[in-house]
């Protein structure tokens, strides 16, 4: 049981308003969560999430998270760049799914962290604060506790959490450019994204890395986290990533290609799409992480050969 004072600052507020105020290691909603179940207490007794409290009172909270998934664990191996005491950096390979849903109930990152990590399995989605598409691979952050779950997503909201991502694509790009387009879901296609003017802002700011011929390396920031935002801006320039079978099902190449590399593009099993780095502000310290995944073999080959 954890117990906090309303002082003078939180006087005449509602209860569930001056609660997260004093325990900041949780959110609003779960607050509320708790002051339904009758698991905070003012004064002994139990009130609703808009009665007022007042200088004085004492709030007595007791914490009890229940399992929020049902996962199996499984013993998946995990690449993990970095490890802290609220926070995990993993490098997430291609072919995996984040976490179990429509279609796919196992193997997923969700069964491999339940496994490694299991107290994780109390917080939403094992810890899983952002995502990248199944066929996306790099670098990938897992909150390991509420308190910091709540900051970084409160982070990506206000824009302050920074993800660049490589890409191989068709065509030539030169210098920098960026793209705001809104992004909005195909009516004839649930399962894709495209430009529409009914979306939602998209904002992707693109450099490029190295040109060969008819295709380039290219840098991708985003300033927003639509789905599958960097493929539908690139699609949608004429740019389409190597391997997107999704927004780029005709396979198109450029012209002139060496039959090596045309074959190996042929073949490539994936979007050749990865998350390169990723920033963002500390939760105990005044400063910014930052994190790094080296291109994977397969998106190395494919440049070698270019």
């Amino acid at each position: 049981m954890i117990h906090k004072n309303i002082d003078e600052k939180q006087n005449n507020c509602r209860l569930d308003q001056a609660a997260t105020f004093l325990f900041e290691d949780f959110s609003r909603s779960q607050i509320q969560k708790w002051i339904n179940q009758g698991n905070l207490l003012v004064n002994g007794e139990n009130l609703k999430a808009k009665d007022k409290v007042h200088t004085g009172d004492e709030l007595a909270l007791d914490p009890i998270f229940k399992q929020r998934v049902s996962w199996d664990e499984e013993d998946i191996p995990l690449n993990i760049l970095h490890e802290e005491e609220d926070f995990l950096i993993i490098n997430k390979p291609p072919g995996m799914v984040m976490h179990p849903g429509a279609g796919c109930h196992s193997g997923t990152l969700a069964n491999a962290l339940a496994f490694h990590f299991p107290d994780l399995k109390v917080l939403p989605r094992c810890g899983i604060v952002h995502r990248l598409d199944k066929d996306t691979s790099g670098v990938l952050v897992v909150a390991k506790n509420e308190k910091f779950r709540n900051f970084f997503v409160n982070k990506l909201q206000e824009r302050l959490v920074y993800k660049q991502y490589e890409a191989v694509v068709v065509g030539k790009v030169i210098g920098s450019f960026s793209i705001d387009l809104p992004i909005e879901r195909d009516s004839r296609n649930r399962i894709r994204m495209r430009v529409g003017e009914d979306g939602r802002d998209a904002l992707s700011h693109v450099s490029l890395i190295n040109s060969y011929g008819g295709y380039s390396h290219i840098s991708i920031q985003i300033e927003t986290g639509r789905t599958h935002q960097i493929r539908v801006h690139l699609s949608h320039q004429k740019l389409p990533i190597i391997g997107d079978t999704l927004y780029n099902p005709r396979n198109i190449v450029a012209k002139g290609t060496e039959k090596k590399l045309l074959d190996l593009i042929q073949s490539f099993s994936r979007q050749a799409l990865h998350a390169s780095t990723i920033r963002f502000p500390s939760l105990n310290r005044d400063d910014v992480n930052e994190f790094k995944a080296d291109l994977p073999q397969d998106i190395k080959s494919l440049i070698q050969l270019m």
